[in-house]
């Protein structure tokens, strides 16, 4: 039975914690319960009410023949709960559609260099852009961007080991080469300083959308963050689509495949012949 004195330290404990708070008690002998009495308190982050408004600039990004790029402008508000004039932390993550990579390690063989052994990374983002108002590791511990796979280097890239299937550290070489690849390509990147504050709670951040942007639809997804705790999330989607000539003869070459295959190569022997008219020696 725990003594009057411990008893005593714990009704005191707890008047001094306030509406919010979570009291965490070990159990232990008395004489130890009462000697750390205010070491087995602990207190749970406050949960505050906090929501995010999200607009895109362009929910269609629609491609032609003449397509070289956009921006597309993201912005946001925020609505916090008992918030003062301070900016909150923000993350905003652009995800594509989802496809499957394989990167490949090459070897020295015979004075050769050849593909000596791979790796398939299965349903990762063909695309990812991550913007932050501050460098990640300034808003959060470890363990909380880990868990809300905030940053390029905390999203979980599955991948294909033999017979298993599973995230690597990201020092693993198949991952950091498959980093560098989509970030040469304009897919992959991320920019710590890329959410702009309008006004406290009102910001705004740029995707770039390549020329060769995969096609499909886009998901970004942005967090709010207090204190280093995640308080709010929302998402909202845009769409990048071919139009034109180009989407109808894709789509045509889908949906009547043999006939399209006829249509090249007929279309190949007209060209063809039509060279060797022209340009043939007398």
């Amino acid at each position: 039975m725990i003594g009057a004195k411990v008893r005593s330290a714990i009704r005191a404990a707890r008047a001094k914690v306030s509406g919010g708070r979570l009291l965490l008690l070990v159990a232990a002998a008395p004489a130890a319960l009462a000697a750390a009495a205010p070491a087995v308190l602990a207190a749970a982050a406050p949960a505050w009410a906090d929501r995010l408004v999200l607009s895109v600039s362009q929910p269609q990004v629609r491609i032609t023949s003449s397509f070289a790029g956009a921006d597309l402008v993201v912005f946001g508000v925020a609505e916090m709960e008992g918030a003062g004039p301070a900016a909150p932390d923000v993350v905003v993550s652009v995800r594509g559609p989802r496809e499957n990579f394989t990167t490949w390690r090459k070897s020295r063989v015979l004075g050769l260099w050849v593909n000596s052994d791979s790796r398939t990374f299965l349903e990762v983002p063909a695309f990812l852009h991550v913007m932050a108002n501050r460098p990640p590791e300034a808003m959060a511990s470890p363990e909380t961007l880990r868990v809300e796979q905030i940053g390029l280097a905390r999203n979980i890239l599955v991948q294909r080991i033999g017979p298993d299937f599973a995230d690597v550290v990201p020092t693993d070489p198949f991952r950091a080469a498959f980093l560098r690849i989509q970030a040469a390509q304009g897919f992959y990147r991320e920019d710590p300083h890329g959410v702009a504050f309008l006004a406290p709670h009102v910001f705004r951040t740029e995707v770039s959308i390549p020329g060769v942007a995969p096609l499909g639809r886009y998901t970004v997804e942005v967090k709010l963050l207090r204190q280093g705790n995640v308080t709010a999330t929302a998402t909202t989607t845009f769409d990048v689509e071919k139009t034109g000539i180009e989407q109808k003869i894709a789509e045509f070459s889908q949906q009547d495949r043999l006939i399209y295959g006829f249509v090249v190569a007929f279309g190949s022997l007209i060209v063809g012949f039509i060279g060797n008219l022209l340009f043939r020696k007398e």
